[in-house]
């Protein structure tokens, strides 16, 4: 537990702390709709007056040609001290389909032990934790025993892409011996999970394209090939039938797993039956000769997010469309250049193409895989904080999801990253029905407070 003092505020202002973190989920901060341009904007000024509120200085929302960033510091714990950048993202992912939410998704409900809505773990919980930590060592102590800054973008989920130009542009604002991040799941609220490498990845756009317009499918059936068919041959002829990638070169890059890590790997309690249970299928899928756990953290993957062309709306309309599109990321690892796989996507698929039909691919976003030494010190303050405030010794795993600017905080201000997270996996990130586990939420922030006290240069 942290001091009597901290815990007794942390307890009395435990529904206060609820409440807030709802009313910054009620604003519909969707980063990729332009509709809710507006909503991006009150939510980073919802975020910078919280942080004044708890006593940060220096708090101001940026512009960028992007959404705008929010940065505070609090920097009187003198040169001895560590100082730690919090990040953060603001902006969530749409909410479709709207009809699978059993409370709508902007409406924060809690049901049980859990409060549901988009961005209650993904990522405004776990941001508005570091928050709390914060306000409740300056409320009871009148100083923090780090330096602090935040960082907190409105574009997390569409490519980071104003947030790393403004790590690469300030180095010396936002210099830092370590950076805290809470964006991901723990295993289970009783099993604690310190992340040390993130993958990275590629994500862009296929297009198929036919015939100059829409056709009539009775009057040209037959005798043209449909780009929706085309399309699914060319994406079933992406993977291999034992679920490897069948694009030439795509492998190159990647750095094996030696003993040592597959022995670290192997200890993490999650398997085939974790997976079935939580994601509902029947039986797990994938490259047999790696077990669950390094599939998920550890190799790279190519999915198909989305396919589309023709008539897809209510009622029919028989026609051969002119084009059919899908959307497709890659999760990547270490050494795997992510600039480079769209290009070799691409190659692959015009190879491949039959000469009815031409294929194009835009590339949307791409960051490179994160991997933090094991050996890095300020770990050992993460592994006390889950210990204390979740009564259980974390295991260390690779994460299978991506956070573009991680790469830039390592390239730029070189500080070592530490992940933090203190979401669940059936959190429903990106999908209907988003929650965070309360006692997570309010463990965590009597986490952030201890890693704060534990944490040294």
């Amino acid at each position: 537990m942290t001091d009597q003092s901290i815990a007794a505020y942390l307890s009395t202002h435990r529904q206060r702390h609820l409440e807030e973190v709802c009313d910054w989920l009620r604003i519909p901060s969707v980063s990729t709709q332009p509709q809710h341009s507006g909503d991006i904007q009150k939510a980073a000024d919802w975020l910078a007056e919280k942080l004044s509120a708890a006593g940060l200085e220096n708090v101001e929302v940026v512009p960028t040609d992007g959404h705008p960033l929010v940065y505070a510091d609090w920097l009187h714990a003198g040169s001895d001290a560590a100082t730690v950048l919090v990040y953060g993202h603001y902006d969530v992912q749409p909410v479709d389909p709207v009809a699978l939410w059993e409370t709508p998704p902007f409406e924060p409900t809690v049901r049980g032990e859990s409060l549901f809505a988009r961005g209650a773990s993904d990522d405004k919980g776990q941001t508005y934790i570091h928050v709390a930590a914060v306000e409740a060592l300056l409320a009871t102590t009148g100083t923090l025993p780090v330096n602090v800054k935040f960082l907190v973008e409105g574009e997390e989920e569409d490519g980071s892409q104003a947030v790393m130009r403004y790590v690469a542009e300030n180095p010396a604002k936002l210099a830092a011996d370590l950076c805290l991040i809470s964006d991901g799941p723990i295993l289970a609220p009783d099993k604690p999970k310190i992340v040390y490498g993130l993958r990275g990845i590629w994500a862009g756009e296929v297009t198929v394209t036919g015939p100059g317009r829409d056709l009539h499918s009775g009057m040209y059936g037959g005798a043209v090939h449909n780009p929706n068919q085309a399309l699914a041959e060319l994406l079933a002829a992406l993977h291999n039938p034992d679920g490897s990638i069948a694009v030439p070169g795509f492998y190159d890059d990647v750095r094996p797993l030696d003993a040592a890590e597959r022995e670290a790997l192997a200890k993490v309690p999650y398997g085939e039956a974790e997976l079935l249970a939580e994601s509902g299928v029947p039986v797990a899928w994938g490259e047999a000769e790696y077990t669950v756990t390094e599939r998920i953290g550890a190799r790279p993957t190519l999915e198909i997010n989305g396919m589309w062309g023709g008539f897809i709306d209510d009622g029919f309309k028989t026609v051969i469309p002119s084009e059919a599109h899908a959307k497709i990321s890659c999760r990547l690892v270490p050494d795997q250049k992510s600039d480079e796989i769209g290009g070799l996507i691409e190659a692959y698929l015009k190879k491949i193409a039959p000469p009815t039909v031409q294929v194009s691919v835009r590339t949307r976003q791409h960051a490179p895989a994160v991997l933090v030494p094991l050996e890095t010190p300020q770990l050992a303050a993460a592994v006390t904080a889950y210990e204390r405030a979740f009564g259980a010794t974390p295991v260390f795993a690779r994460e299978g999801g991506s956070i573009g600017v991680a790469i830039s905080f390592q390239t730029h201000l070189h500080t070592p990253l530490i992940f933090l997270g203190f979401g669940l996996p059936d959190d429903n990130l990106h999908a209907p029905n988003e929650k965070i586990h309360l006692p997570n939420f309010y463990r965590g922030i009597e986490a952030s407070v201890i890693f704060m006290q534990e944490v040294h240069k």
